[in-house]
């Protein structure tokens, strides 16, 4: 009998201990469910935040990477009496899977480094994203940043501001060519073009300013540098041509390496800040700004033939990290759309780079009308990016003229 209870009592502890770990089981799971959905709910979020901030992810991004007769078809199907006039295109499985493992995983297909790109910092230096695709872009080839040799000037020469190549903390700007009220034409039948006058409107200048080519050095060089010929003679050909075009312009050709004491070329855009901010503070102005470099990638990515001339093409590229870089785009893309109308081939497109692939920032936040040009490769040569400056002065000056809604003069003086 006694023995009966002893049992009956282990039964009775033995359930208790079998309620208690379901009850902890139970507990547990709960525990970890309400802890992994609270995970999934703050990684949606930041999801969420970056697609809507990133083009990549964005519906413009996508819009990059497919032909615009696609959407013409879309609106085709929604509005019967809307006829696209660019040639019909269909969005093939290949586009789809590849937006969508770069949307999830940042990862592009067409490049195997960018498996190993968000491991190992550097890798990714170069990677941007398209926002704005030209005719001719070739989405999975963008502009490429190479770190620079730096060497020392020569005595007596260099692109800097002062003789020698001596330390100078001012912007370095080229007293352009004064607007002037150009001649009339045509036995004086033609008005006159309208002009800033003495005021300058756009400034021009390079971060990288000995960005050079390999066609135009004399010497065998692993790296196209120079500290004369180089990017500024294009950024002083640009305003020249846009002090023609009656835009007054103003032009810094800083030697940011003999211009800084202890230089880094990764500090290149805080000291070209300085400079951008000095001509804001000098004049009062300017409106537009251009940050004129030379493209790493090679010729058969930076070159076209128009009419039987070869000209350096264009890459635009936008700094996410600027918190209004939308204002930026949209003044790139009036540029870019200009260009296509007039010179079709000559726009690589508009590229985006966020502060994971490099400055991030690009001083465009000090203007809205602020862009970094990319003028042609390695390979090209200075006259074939001569004349894209002269495609790019026409273009801008268009777009100024447009902007300000200067009314022309007649005979009698009097504004029309």
């Amino acid at each position: 009998m006694k023995r009966s209870i002893m049992l009956l009592d282990f039964g009775r502890e033995s359930r208790r201990v079998r309620q208690l770990l379901v009850t902890g089981r139970t507990f547990a799971l709960l525990s970890f469910s309400s802890t992994l959905f609270f995970i999934l709910i703050g990684l949606a979020g930041m999801a969420h935040q970056q697609s809507t901030a990133d083009p990549v992810n964005s519906m413009k991004g996508f819009a990059a990477t497919v032909s615009s007769g696609f959407f013409g078809d879309m609106l085709e199907m929604e509005m019967p009496a809307f006829r696209s006039s660019s040639e019909s295109g269909s969005l093939s499985s290949k586009q789809v899977s590849k937006f969508l493992i770069r949307a999830l995983t940042d990862i592009n297909p067409n490049d195997p480094k960018s498996l190993l790109a968000g491991e190992l910092p550097g890798m990714n230096a170069n990677d941007a994203f398209l926002i704005r695709q030209g005719i001719g872009t070739d989405v999975e080839v963008g502009p490429e940043d190479n770190t620079p040799i730096i060497s020392e000037p020569e005595t007596g020469t260099g692109s800097g501001d002062t003789p020698g190549g001596e330390s100078s903390a001012d912007p370095g700007t080229d007293p352009p060519t004064q607007a002037t009220e150009p001649p009339a034409q045509d036995g004086g039948n033609k008005p006159s073009e309208p002009t800033t006058g003495d005021d300058k409107v756009v400034f021009i200048y390079h971060s990288h300013n000995r960005e050079s080519w390999f066609p135009e050095l004399t010497e065998k060089m692993k790296d196209p540098n120079s500290t004369e010929t180089n990017i500024t003679l294009v950024g002083k050909r640009l305003a020249e041509k846009l002090e023609e075009e009656g835009v007054g312009a103003l032009h810094s050709k800083t030697d940011y390496p003999t211009a800084i004491k202890g230089y880094r070329w990764e500090l290149s855009y805080k000291y070209s800040m300085k400079t951008v901010k000095e001509a804001m503070a000098s004049s009062k102005k300017l409106k537009f700004f251009f940050d004129l470099h030379r493209d790493s990638q090679k010729r058969k990515y930076t070159t076209i033939d128009i009419d039987g001339q070869s000209y350096a093409q264009v890459y635009f590229v936008i700094g996410h990290k600027n918190p209004n870089w939308k204002e930026n785009e949209a003044f790139a893309t009036k540029i870019h759309e200009s260009l296509e109308k007039k010179y079709p081939g000559i726009s690589r497109g508009i590229w985006g780079k966020t502060a994971a692939t490099g400055n991030g920032e690009y001083n465009q936040s000090l203007a809205s009308d602020s862009v970094l040009v990319e003028i042609g490769g390695v390979d090209n040569t200075l006259e074939e990016s001569y004349r894209t400056a002269d495609a790019l002065a026409e273009v801008i000056g268009e777009i100024y003229w447009e902007d300000a809604k200067v009314a022309v003069p007649n005979k009698s003086g009097k504004e029309s």
